[in-house]
């Protein structure tokens, strides 16, 4: 089959859902506040540590560390966003070899589905982030990082019914 034919057949005539467009761009909101409080940390701001608590934050190898997470983890809620618009279903041209070409549903539903399992189990401790012991943290600290990280619950869910939803408004389209 040509890459015409393929795109033929798997452009979507449905649009996707209002509430499942606002849940993707919802999760990228949700990673914010708690990569906005890692860069805080690179940028030297104790962010709620100790003075103690904060010297292994101070290596530049942390500091790499705790920005290239902050980038990925943004970038990743950002593909949540493709599967509710255009570039979701058909590669942009800009991008070599493979632009034009459709994007197969179930290329980009594996990889969000274990996604969003991963992110769900990664978080779900994250409600009960006062029960663990924070001895390398101010109080005022301890309560403001757990509030910043709160919202890191939602990330897989909201990924999970943005994914449902491709997959249905995708292979009932095509």
């Amino acid at each position: 089959m040509s890459t015409q034919a393929i795109t033929a057949t798997t452009d979507s005539t449905s649009r996707p859902p209002r509430w499942a467009v606002w849940a993707a761009h919802l999760t990228t909101l949700v990673v914010l506040p708690s990569g906005l409080w890692r860069i805080a940390l690179v940028l030297g701001y104790p962010g709620g540590y100790t003075d103690e608590g904060f010297v292994g934050f101070q290596s530049a190898g942390a500091k790499v560390w705790m920005l290239a997470l902050s980038v990925v983890c943004e970038l990743l809620a950002f593909l949540t966003v493709g599967l509710v618009r255009p570039w979701g279903e058909v590669v942009p041209r800009w991008i070599p070899l493979l632009g034009g070409r459709a994007v197969r549903p179930m290329a980009a539903v594996v990889p969000a589905a274990l996604g969003a399992v991963a992110l769900t189990l990664l978080w779900a401790d994250v409600p009960w982030w006062w029960t663990f012991p924070h001895d390398d943290m101010t109080a005022t600290g301890n309560l403001v990082v757990g509030l910043l990280y709160q919202p890191l619950v939602l990330w897989g869910p909201l990924l999970a019914a943005v994914t449902v939803s491709y997959h249905r408004r995708r292979t009932h389209s095509a």
